[in-house]
């Protein structure tokens, strides 16, 4: 095994961040801010764990309260992201919520503006895949519908219920497409689909959301070792992870954060609309 490698393991999803080996870095101890987002609020889906917690944990050392979505299951973790939020000296909330329902997303969008009181930057993380199957055959309608509901349908009703208030403060959207939008594996067809069409669905909201100043961009990350690497990826395939990148391997979630903190800076991306940002190892995002 090389250094850059992994042991195979597997869970059950959602898996969980302190079952991982290693356990990821989301910038605990290498983050450091700089006021960049002094003042906002921030609504981050699946904020709980993987890219999600050092989006939460970059933002909240950049001086943004945060406001961030869980599933029942992801209690644990959760807990851990709002405590890194905390002791970064920000407010935080911690919602509980399956994004497969529109009352669950506009419930989540009035919490944050009431307990936060306001909104200035949505991202749209929170995503579903497996990619234990090789055929079109294993593709259950079940699974089709949580996997359509969580990526896309949860984004349109969360930027539904978000827009007014991101029109107010003249916010900002940044949207967790992939690198699966430009390199298709065969074993996630339904999400790569979701994936391709987050990037579209980028575009025209930039297009749509511009003249009231809403910026709206997305960041396609590449091979990054999150719980959903282990909880949805068969163990042989989670020891090779990433090894065929330019880069040779996985990304960490810390290596991330930093592209969804330059995007929601309006002192560093104020003309960038309409973009899909990759952090990829060196995957081409064209």
């Amino acid at each position: 095994m090389s250094d850059d490698s992994f042991p195979e393991q597997q869970q059950e999803p959602p898996g969980s961040t302190e079952a991982m080996d290693p356990v990821p870095d989301h910038g605990e101890e290498s983050y450091r801010g700089d006021g960049r987002l002094e003042g906002k609020v921030a609504l981050i889906t699946g904020g709980d764990s993987g890219i999600g917690r050092a989006v939460a944990l970059a933002y909240a050392r950049e001086g943004a309260d945060i406001a961030f979505t869980y599933l029942s299951e992801e209690r644990e973790d959760a807990d851990t992201t709002a405590s890194l939020v905390e002791s970064a000296g920000r407010r935080v909330v911690a919602l509980e919520a399956d994004l497969r329902e529109s009352s669950v997303c506009d419930e989540v969008v009035r919490q944050t503006v009431e307990q936060l009181g306001g909104l200035d930057v949505l991202v749209n993380n929170a995503g579903y895949q497996m990619a234990r199957q090789e055929s079109i055959q294993d593709i259950t309608d079940e699974r089709l519908d949580r996997t359509f509901k969580t990526n896309l349908y949860a984004l349109f009703w969360l930027v539904r219920a978000a827009e007014p208030h991101l029109k107010e403060r003249r916010g900002c959207i940044i949207n967790n497409a992939s690198i699966q939008a430009y390199e298709p594996s065969t074993s996630l067809l339904d999400y790569a689909s979701t994936k391709a069409a987050i990037n579209n669905v980028t575009v025209n909201l930039a297009a749509q959301l511009g003249p009231d100043g809403v910026r709206v961009n997305a960041v396609a990350p590449g091979p990054i070792w999150t719980p959903l690497q282990p909880a949805t990826q068969p163990a042989e395939k989670v020891a090779a992870f990433g090894e065929d990148t330019p880069l040779g391997r996985a990304g960490q979630p810390a290596e991330v954060a930093p592209a969804f903190v330059f995007l929601a800076s309006e002192r560093d991306a104020s003309y960038v609309s309409g973009t899909v940002l990759g952090v990829t190892g060196g995957k081409p995002v064209f």
